[in-house]
């Protein structure tokens, strides 16, 4: 009996220890992860802290290329400002400074239709603005689109600075009446879907915004205006192509875009679990099941590599519309290949790949697919982050299967790893904050849940479930 108790005594230490010893690997690795998850939080936060115009709050394109400023960087950058207060990287009154000067900027932008001198026209502004002037950059178009997500920027602002003081309560003044001031049928040229933009010299452009891409966002703050919304048809018109889209590929079935920043963008200001609208419930899955779903398959699809890429695996996956090495044509893997410059790469019915990798793909999949975006976070952060990360985060792309040989039109080569950008991109710096801290917190998901246009827009869409129902 006493071997026997002896035994169990000892089975029982030995079980305890491997507990013990399990859940410090477990503590360990969550440490690891956290220290990973700050670093590239605050640099990124620093992309706009530090590059953006403090008295317009305009936001460079890109650094440190030379270019225009980006209005949808802005949204981006009225996103971030919060998350920085948050995280201790500002104060909360250098944030909302910062905020309200760029709200004030914005409200008093010249607007018209003349081709040069304004920033914007009907209340919507043009997608490149001169970081200097903030007019009108070169040819540059009045965009539906990048208007969106700087009004999506600039609610979430609006919804975090609540307080009763003069400077906050003039930031969500300013907010509303800039919204307010957008005339979304304006868009409407082709009823009831919106056009992709508009030019003074050549009027509206060819296409509207129809199929699954980036512009659900769009739709939602177009049905939404309380002062000019666009017809509830709209939101079907824009599904056209929907079944088309709905496919299985590399073991996932999904509604396919390509390019993962499409299953990103509407995502960082709207909490989509749980909430479906007419042809989602029929689907039997929501949108954000439905990112979750795209990040799988682009892991799928570098795992089994068809183009035998050099680096792609289970660890480094993601393409996505980013910078690429240019337009020029190249030997791999004893056939010639077709590489780009900037352009949408991605993993859909149809696909687009060159080899190059956008780190913000894959980190910006984290609240949808954390497991599989966390460990390809960490093997670009750890393995390859002296080549890939540096002042202000990830740059924008890499390309591991190009070498010294090679007569790259942008970025550099460097020897034993391959090609990589030199540039941060305004619009792919933002979703890689943004979506880290809604997987962290839930922070903007939180805050533009208690939007009453968000709401709105959502509910004229047909969206219900979730945290849409009264007694949620």
């Amino acid at each position: 009996m006493a071997k026997i108790l002896l035994a169990l005594i000892l089975f029982g230490m030995a079980s305890y220890t491997v507990v013990a010893a399990n859940n410090t690997a477990v503590l360990e690795k969550q440490h690891v992860q956290n220290e990973m998850l700050d670093e590239i939080e605050r640099r990124t936060f620093l992309y706009f802290w530090e590059t953006a115009d403090p008295v317009t709050g305009l936001v460079p394109d890109r650094v440190p290329s030379p270019s225009a400023a980006s209005i949808a960087a802005v949204g981006f950058a009225l996103s971030a400002y919060p998350v920085g207060v948050e995280r201790g990287y500002v104060s909360r009154s250098a944030a909302k400074e910062r905020v309200l000067n760029t709200l004030r900027f914005f409200r008093n932008a010249p607007q018209g239709d003349a081709p040069s001198g304004t920033s914007g026209h009907k209340g919507f502004f043009y997608h490149f603005l001169d970081l200097r002037t903030g007019l009108r950059s070169e040819d540059s178009e009045l965009s539906t689109i990048d208007t969106a997500l700087f009004i999506s920027g600039m609610l979430f602002s609006s919804a975090y600075f609540d307080g009763s003081d003069d400077i906050e309560a003039e930031i969500r003044r300013l907010a509303e009446e800039i919204y307010r001031r957008v005339d979304w049928t304006f868009a409407v040229v082709r009823p009831p879907a919106i056009a992709h933009g508009w030019t003074p010299e050549q009027g509206f452009l060819l296409y509207e915004w129809k199929g699954y891409n980036e512009a659900m966002i769009l739709y939602i703050l177009a049905l939404a205006s309380p002062t000019h919304p666009v017809e509830e048809g709209a939101w079907i018109a824009r599904q056209e192509g929907y079944t088309h889209r709905l496919a299985t590929l590399f073991g996932e079935k999904f509604l396919a875009f390509g390019p993962l920043f499409a299953h990103q963008y509407s995502h960082i200001w709207i909490d989509f679990r749980g909430i479906k609208d007419e042809f989602m419930s029929k689907a039997g899955f929501d949108y954000f099941e439905n990112s979750r779903r795209a990040a799988h398959t682009h892991r799928n699809y570098s795992v089994e590599n068809p183009k035998r890429w050099k680096g792609y695996g289970e660890n480094i996956w993601g393409i996505s519309a980013s910078d690429g090495p240019g337009n020029f044509e190249s030997m791999h893997e004893g056939e010639k290949r077709r590489f780009m410059g900037y352009h949408e790469r991605g993993v859909g019915v149809d696909i687009i790949d060159d080899g190059t990798i956008s780190p913000s793909a894959a980190v910006s999949s984290m609240p949808f697919a954390s497991e599989i975006a966390l460990a390809a976070t960490l093997e670009m952060y750890e393995t390859y982050g002296k080549y890939v990360f540096g002042t202000y985060g990830f740059f924008d792309a890499f390309n591991q299967s190009l070498d010294l040989s090679e007569k790259i039109m942008h970025g550099r080569i460097i020897p034993g790893f391959g090609w990589i950008s030199t540039d941060y991109v305004g619009i792919d710096q933002g979703p890689i904050l943004l979506m880290i801290e809604n997987y962290r917190s839930d922070l903007l998901w939180k805050k533009m849940r208690t939007n009453e246009h968000i709401r709105r827009g959502l509910e004229r869409a047909g969206f219900t479930g979730g945290w849409l129902e009264p007694d949620e």
